[in-house]
């Protein structure tokens, strides 16, 4: 029985791995669309104006809320037919499952999208989460990132899925941003440019669609546009030079895919409160005409404050028709939506031979995704083949290209193991695998816990517990699901690691997104200082390999965090 079960994971890996290599060998979605497709052109007569409407539209789905919800949305594809489905949180095997039984409902194969920023883990159970962007922004071999694409397409073609709503392309050169932040390569343009174009070739030359975001930029707001409408102040040649930067590389680059973000942009468009989305300068102007870009545009989910605040009752999906999306994603109500774009195709508020050519370029898609010879998910050993080796292999190694030396030599690292040490971990309940790890190799230490609200008093017994230790290894620790700018510690919790870095021989390492060492005063005032961006136990062994030279730190910080750490900085060993 073993041994069946291996051969069918060997033919399953062969049968990828060939699938793979014919992907990089055809042409990629943007040069496809330069020619007559027989395919696209057979659908696209079957369709009425109705139905070709309907390929514009992407429904949410879920596999964690439940039959009804299930069956609601079974029902609106066999009702509506949309063009693809945007899949959130849920389980592997249970979207698999989902999506065979939706795509039977479908006349046209859907095309099957998911925000994976990081990977499936993003949204699903079961599954691997690649490290973050701003985790990736520090490595310096981008190689690893375009591998880290090809391992990404696998999941999501393994799963039945077409299309990565990834990858962020928003420079973040605003700290308290709410809503990009960690998800942001950086905020060097080049860097983030770099970046993001590696992951999208590694994903695209895998056989999978993706999509820069947010466009023009969402990197410098301080407004969530999931509760609102962020502003983006600034004026064009600000606009030009910086945040459009690395979508306008990415065209060059042949990106499959933009998404257009929810902000009000007065350079680009004066009209008050009208969303970049909703706007046919930004959308078709700026975007499609001025930038040059032919592939899919998708509008950020229609169901945000930010569109439906100003426009509801579906008077935004219409908006966002006219303005030249080619996929409108998540709409409150697409039939709803549909009738409104049906009433202004037929009054020609755009031109058909537009209209007919959105259409057609999501067919397109289709075609490419290889939805033209559409076949079932196969379930069987789906859970194994998506945490295989291989891409626990490479999280590893990305995990070992991040970690960033701010501070410190070599020897303030790796202190005498043979000394009496403490290994402090803060911000925890139970021990951490870095000071697991690093015990290893100082057999003379004694592990120490520090919760997130520690009482005074507690804290100062400990500070006088530690005065006799000559060496003190400190892990500051972000436990939350997503890295915010600040921790989420007490003050006195705070001012406690600003006194245990100005002891002697200290190392701090932090598994917490950079930005939060502006708020740890005194945290510079250690021997040696890492940032290590988040709370992964790989990102925790990478800190113990540099700090007992397994490894050579090489990561560069993404981001300015204050005056003394600066964009770019790295202490070379």
């Amino acid at each position: 029985m073993q041994a069946r079960k291996q051969l069918f994971q060997f033919i399953l890996l062969v049968i990828c791995l060939v699938s793979i290599k014919a992907s990089a060998q055809k042409e990629d979605y943007i040069q496809s669309l330069n020619h007559q497709n027989k395919w696209v052109d057979s659908v696209f007569r079957k369709l009425s104006r109705k139905k070709k409407i309907a390929q514009l539209f992407f429904v949410r789905a879920h596999t964690n809320r439940g039959q009804a919800y299930e069956d609601s949305v079974g029902k609106v594809i066999q009702d509506e037919q949309p063009g693809g489905l945007v899949f959130f949180q849920g389980g592997p095997v249970r979207q698999a499952e989902l999506i065979n039984k939706y795509q039977k409902l479908a006349k046209v194969p859907l095309l099957v999208a998911m925000d994976g920023e990081w990977g499936l883990g993003m949204r699903l159970d079961s599954t691997i989460s690649y490290p973050y962007q701003m985790t990736l922004g520090a490595i310096q071999d981008n190689s690893l990132i375009y591998k880290m694409g090809q391992q990404v397409a696998y999941d999501f073609k393994r799963l039945g899925m077409h299309m990565n709503l990834a990858p962020d392309m928003d420079i973040n050169n605003n700290p308290d941003n709410p809503v990009i932040n960690f998800r942001s390569f950086g905020d060097n343009k080049y860097n983030v440019a770099a970046k993001g174009i590696a992951y999208m070739k590694g994903m695209q030359q895998a056989g999978l669609l993706t999509t820069a975001k947010h466009f023009p930029g969402h990197g410098d707001t301080n407004v969530d546009s999931h509760l609102d409408l962020p502003l983006l102040p600034f004026n064009r040649h600000r606009l030009d030079s910086l945040e459009e930067y690395p979508f306008r590389e990415a065209i060059k680059a042949g990106i499959s895919g933009v998404m257009i973000a929810h902000m009000a942009i007065p350079a680009l468009d004066t009209t008050k409160n009208l969303p970049s989305t909703l706007s046919r300068r930004i959308v078709t102007g700026d975007l499609k005409d001025s930038l040059g870009f032919k592939g899919l545009v998708v509008s950020d989910a229609m169901e945000m404050k930010a569109v439906v605040k100003y426009f509801p009752d579906g008077d935004a999906d219409l908006k966002a028709f006219l303005a030249g999306n080619d996929i409108i994603e998540l709409s409150e109500n697409s039939a709803r939506a549909i009738k409104k774009i049906r009433k202004a195709v037929r009054r020609r508020e755009i031109p058909i031979e537009e209209f007919n050519a959105r259409v057609k370029k999501v067919l397109a898609a289709k075609y490419w995704a290889g939805l033209n010879y559409y076949h079932e998910t196969s379930t069987a050993h789906l859970v194994e083949d998506l945490n295989r080796s291989a891409a626990k292999e490479l999280i590893q190694q990305l995990s070992d290209g991040a970690v960033t030396v701010l501070k410190g030599d070599a020897a303030a690292l790796q202190l005498d193991p043979f000394q009496k040490t403490a290994i402090v971990s803060i911000g925890v309940t139970e021990s951490t695998v870095f000071q697991r790890e690093l015990v290893k190799w100082y057999p003379n230490s004694t592990l120490f816990l520090i919760g997130k609200n520690s009482p005074e008093q507690e804290l100062k017994a400990l500070l006088e517990v530690l005065k006799p230790y000559q060496q003190i290894y400190v892990s500051v620790n972000d436990t939350r699901l997503r890295p915010a700018s600040k921790l989420d510690y007490s003050e006195e919790v705070k001012s406690f690691m600003g006194e245990l870095a100005a002891h002697r021989n200290t190392v701090v390492s932090v598994f917490a997104n950079a930005y939060t060492i502006a708020g740890l005063p005194g945290i510079e005032k250690s021997g040696a200082l890492l940032v290590c961006y988040q709370m992964t136990d790989e990102l925790q062994r990478s800190a113990v390999k540099a700090i007992t030279r397994q490894i050579k730190p090489t990561g560069r910080l993404p981001v300015t965090v204050n005056l003394l750490f600066t964009t770019g900085l790295r202490n070379a060993l």
